[in-house]
């Protein structure tokens, strides 16, 4: 079996309000490259790119791409190495795509991902198994609420947490003030049985800053505290003098980043994603990384459609440590009777079948591959 094409789509699904976190108030959610491989056998693959432009590593370590230069590196640099290829050597396929381009994780990813689902139908089980078997068969929502004003979020989460979420996650670091008076008043409403972690995005002016806030959070019982300054030296800092634990993200791309972390004793756990190490097959490795070292992670994303959400829950079904509630959406085409908030981003998808929600999990599609059917129409409807 061999690929035969390569094609990018973009396309930019309707939201159901704006997300933003501290490092991202402006760009909209769900504009992505769709990638969809074609072998010579029939076969069609399909992966996901949710690139932004202001997302990248820390101290500008990974730099910021977007669905156009996901498209150009794809359709003038990765797919002229890759037409004849067997899309079921992954290993191989990355070897090309490193060898022809450094970096463009995003880029790769989303091949990659293609890649794994080509491989699944070919064989008749779904990505788990290809990535060592499935420790669960769901996992649990943390609904986002992004940054917005109060009383949205509070109403916001009660309603996420009535249609059965088990977890909040408080885009917080650009107002100290609004970011204690937040979680306190989360745990006011929402009680003691709903678990309110926090995420700063870099977004705390100091170590001084990111520790007194989380210390007034800590009053009212939060998770983790995730990545509220920039860079793994701050971490350690902040992580010497508050109690919860610190989970790293933009400080956590790959395995050189979690070994720094590690020897700084920096965080104790990671946001593990599929496209920041540069696919599935990177992202199975740094959670075996991440299982050696005694620490543990969540599934962190960039709030994808159904495509690469399903990549994400077959990542997080095959990673024994990925025990953490994970933003991985509830994926759901219009009118699919699924929740209307909890774990629910955007008004429609492009997956033909919403995923299954079940006492505050999403459930990982159990198909061959990705396991999920993608709506052409839906393609072309929302083609940008």
């Amino acid at each position: 079996m061999h690929i035969a094409d390569i094609k990018v789509h973009l396309v930019a699904l309707p939201a159901r309000r704006d997300h933003n976190w501290a490092s991202k108030m402006a760009t909209p959610i769900g504009h992505h490259a769709i990638i969809e491989i074609t072998t010579d056998d029939g076969i069609v693959g399909w992966g996901e790119s949710p690139a932004g432009a202001t997302w990248g590593g820390s101290h500008g370590k990974y730099f910021g791409e977007s669905p156009e230069t996901v498209q150009v590196v794809i359709e003038t640099l990765l797919k002229p190495v890759l037409i004849g290829a067997d899309p079921t050597q992954i290993s191989l396929i990355h070897a090309a795509m490193d060898k022809q381009v450094k970096g463009n994780v995003y880029a790769k990813a989303a091949i990659d991902i293609a890649c794994y689902d080509i491989t699944g139908k070919a064989l008749g089980v779904p990505v788990s198994t290809l990535l060592g078997g499935a420790h669960r068969d769901s996992i649990e929502v943390a609904h986002s609420l992004g940054i917005m004003e109060l009383e949205r979020c509070y109403e916001e989460a009660e309603q996420a947490v009535a249609e059965g979420a088990l977890t909040i996650k408080c885009k917080t670091g650009l107002d100290a003030e609004r970011d204690v008076t937040l979680v306190r008043e989360l745990r006011s409403r929402l009680g003691s049985g709903v678990k309110i972690r926090v995420d700063g995005n870099e977004g705390y002016a100091s170590v001084a800053e990111a520790v007194r806030v989380t210390r007034e959070q800590e009053k009212y019982d939060i998770l983790l505290c995730e990545e509220p300054v920039v860079g793994a030296v701050g971490l350690s800092r902040v992580a010497d003098r508050i109690d919860s634990p610190v989970m790293a993200d933009e400080s956590a791309w790959n395995t050189y980043d979690v070994l720094e972390l590690y020897r700084l004793n920096a965080a104790a756990c990671i946001s593990l994603y599929v496209t920041k190490p540069g696919g599935l097959y990177h992202a199975r490795r740094l959670g075996s990384l991440v299982e050696e070292l005694d620490m543990y992670n969540d599934i962190g994303g960039s709030i994808e459609t159904g495509i690469g959400n399903a990549a994400n829950l077959h990542l997080g079904a095959a990673v024994r440590t990925a025990t953490l509630p994970s933003v991985c959406p509830v994926s759901q085409p219009a009118g699919s009777g699924g929740p209307e908030v909890a774990g629910v981003y955007y008004l429609d998808d492009l997956v033909t079948e919403g995923f299954r929600f079940e006492e505050g999990r999403v459930h990982v599609p159990s198909g061959p591959g990705l396991g999920i059917e993608v709506d052409r129409e839906k393609i072309e409807r929302y083609s940008v």
